[in-house]
């Protein structure tokens, strides 16, 4: 076993996202989201987002099993639409209120606040009068929305996160409400949709530094480490490119301010060029990001995929996990049988987060956070009443270890939120897919006792947090 080496201000944290874990979703005038529309619609199957964790009534004690963890800090999200329930029209004073109560709760418990502004919940009245992020005015929609919390909360909270995952939710339709069936319309919206979420990430930025002293701000992005499936140069190229369309592009438009070469062709060759507007250029350079938060879960394999009469350069064809994609000229996804994977096959590679820390270190040198990493299972209560997840504790342990040599790799690695503090909402399978160190006693159609209950991974985190890493 290797000795861990973690900074002593290292921040051990956890995480969470509104709509998963809070529940009370229309409580003290919240409004609908996108992600309650979804999980509405799955309600006969699954659990939804009318209750999840129900933290929202369990804040205090929850808030306290997390200082019992030792957390160093919570990544959360803020709820777009129980701050402005129709997204863009009057401030609901009590959703103010409620995260004003948890900030001070955290902050008395010695838990930094790490905020996400927006993480899959686009206030469903913006869907219905524009169509969400298709329209430039739901760019200045979100402008508004995050003035409001800077000025709410910027004396509580240093660390903000813009969107969780653009660069992923802009491949998943329902995430982003996209109904076009015709591919390249779809595409066509994608890239509108797509690139208002940079403009609106730039005015945030930009807003934040401006109202929030001392404070550090980034994107949190769903990083890619593609290997080639054999050493044949097109297979290794075709790994790199594969990479750089899922998440590369993404950090590029953040810390460059414009689309990557290879991105504009693909753009191009698709003719799908979003529309964009004088001023758009300086205000994406203008923002600069402070760090990088980065959710590492898998990785990917990737072979050449050439294009033809029927399949033109640029097309994309859309697994049936709707996250990853074929795409002509370019990358074809493919089986890593190198690598054991997750009940719900997500490839399980410790060496996957090491590469794309230092990979991003190399690229941008910004100091970089993992704010998401985790593993979901069906975990089984005991008739004791405990939870033994030992397979947990050891993906967690191996991408520990792997954070442990990225730093020694030298690599400004700030904290490590894993997913998820306690079971919450999976979008897709509900309650039975759970990454919690605690356990909460629910069924997706029995809500039980909503008891919460300590597994044995929260107690071996409790150590390692205790120990600053020593003893993994």
């Amino acid at each position: 076993m290797m000795k861990a080496g973690f900074p002593e201000d290292f921040l051990w944290g956890a995480a969470s996202s509104a709509f998963q874990i809070e529940g009370g979703w229309d409580a003290d005038g919240k409004g609908m989201t996108v992600a309650d529309f979804n999980s509405f619609k799955r309600s006969d199957r699954q659990a939804d987002s009318r209750t999840a964790s129900d933290f929202y009534h369990h804040w205090k004690e929850d808030i306290a099993l997390m200082k019992e963890l030792g957390l160093k800090a919570y990544r959360f999200s803020i709820s777009w639409a129980r701050i402005i329930p129709d997204g863009d029209g009057e401030v609901n004073r009590k959703g103010i209120d409620f995260y004003s109560q948890v900030l001070d709760e955290l902050l008395a418990s010695g838990i930094l606040p790490v905020v996400t502004l927006y993480h899959f919940d686009l206030p469903y009245a913006l869907v219905e009068k524009y169509n969400g992020w298709a329209d430039r005015r739901c760019v200045f929609a979100f402008e508004r929305y995050a003035k409001i919390c800077f000025e709410a909360f910027g004396d509580r909270v240093k660390w903000w996160l813009v969107h969780n995952e653009q660069n992923l939710m802009i491949r998943v339709d329902e995430r982003m409400n996209i109904s076009e069936p015709d591919a390249w319309k779809a595409d066509k919206i994608r890239a509108q949709m797509d690139y208002h979420m940079f403009l609106a990430h730039a005015l945030a930025v930009n807003a934040c530094h401006e109202m929030v002293k001392d404070a550090g701000i980034a994107p949190a992005v769903s990083s890619t480490c593609t290997y080639p499936l054999t050493n044949h140069p097109q297979d290794v190229w075709a790994a790199k490119m594969n990479d750089w369309f899922k998440t590369n592009y993404c950090l590029d438009m953040h810390y460059y301010g414009e689309y990557p070469g290879y991105y504009m062709r693909y753009l191009k060759e698709r003719d799908i060029v979003p529309v964009m507007e004088a001023g758009d250029e300086t205000l994406l350079k203008s923002a600069k990001m402070d760090f990088i938060a980065l959710n590492y879960y898998r990785t990917l394999c990737a072979s050449y995929l050439p294009a033809d009469r029927e399949h033109p350069a640029g097309m994309r064809v859309y697994r049936g996990n709707e996250v990853d994609f074929d795409q002509y000229g370019y990358c074809r996804d493919e089986k890593n049988t190198n690598l054991k994977a997750s009940e719900y096959g997500a490839q399980i590679d410790p060496m996957g987060l090491r590469i794309v820390l230092n990979d991003y270190y190399a690229r941008y040198h910004l100091p970089l956070m993992v704010t998401e990493n985790g593993l979901g299972t069906p975990d089984v209560l005991t008739e004791d009443g405990r939870v033994h997840d030992d397979y947990r504790i050891d993906y967690i342990r191996g991408h520990l270890e792997a954070m442990a040599l990225a730093m020694e790799d030298g690599v400004h690695l700030m904290g490590y939120c894993p997913w998820s503090v306690m079971d919450l909402l999976s979008s897709h399978q509900g309650f039975r897919k759970r990454y919690g160190f605690i356990y909460v006693n629910r069924e997706d159609m029995d809500l039980k006792d909503l008891k919460r209950i300590r597994k044995d991974s929260f107690y071996w985190y409790q150590n390692v947090i205790r120990t600053n890493g020593e003893k993994l």
